[in-house]
């Protein structure tokens, strides 16, 4: 079920310590949680970068890693355009 909320609940978004903007979204199907790493473009558009199944409580630096590369390759395309 999809639903207008003022705020979204720091469950489900949330800013990854450590990083410069990267947020973290998270969404369950049954036993399973999936995260999806994003980042704000121009403070209104959202950009989702790698997404994976978390199993553990701590994030994969890897994937922190990754979507730090990502969110770098998308400022420099755009900035080459």
């Amino acid at each position: 079920m999809v639903s207008t909320l003022e705020q979204i609940p720091i469950k489900y978004f949330k800013h990854l310590e450590g990083t410069k903007g990267l947020y973290e979204i998270r969404a369950g199907i049954g036993t399973n949680i999936f995260r999806v790493f994003c980042f704000f473009d121009e403070g209104h558009l959202i950009i989702l970068l790698n997404g994976f199944q978390k199993k553990t409580q701590k994030t994969p630096q890897n994937e922190i890693e990754l979507a730090e590369k990502l969110k770098k390759q998308y400022y420099d395309e755009k900035k080459s355009k």
